[in-house]
């Protein structure tokens, strides 16, 4: 399953953009309004959970300077990344893209994409506020 969100203008710098992402911590500020609960397990790690879904454990995966920023699932049972993709536009302002790409059965895909889609434009709108 692949899920793009729609690219969004942020009013930092490149470096900035990739510094905020890179800090898993700022995650929680991402997060959309229906979360229950949101644990910082290590420097690299975090947890989450939305009403009516599971917890999910998403890690750093891979960072490439100023212009990408990977989280993966911890877990195998959902296997999947979360990418920002960071683009300078100018010196105050990046374009930033998230974007989903999972490995799911065509049920689980089925009733999953919707609430993945909602979620990853959320954060994504969440971002032109930081």
């Amino acid at each position: 399953m692949h899920i793009e969100s729609e690219k969004k203008i942020v009013a930092k710098s490149q470096k900035e953009t990739f510094e905020f992402l890179k800090n898993i911590k700022n995650f929680e500020k991402l997060m959309p309004e229906s979360i229950e609960k949101f644990e910082l397990l290590s420097e690299e790690s975090f947890l989450f959970q939305l009403k009516g879904m599971p917890a999910i454990k998403l890690k750093l995966d891979r960072v490439e300077s100023h212009h990408l920023v990977v989280l993966a699932a911890a877990s195998d049972k959902l296997p999947f990344t979360l990418k920002g993709n960071i683009t300078a536009i100018s010196e105050n302002e990046s374009e930033v893209q998230l974007v989903f790409e999972g490995e799911f059965n065509s049920m689980m895909a089925m009733m999953i994409k919707n609430p993945i889609k909602k979620f990853i434009t959320t954060l994504s709108e969440n971002l032109t506020l930081i």
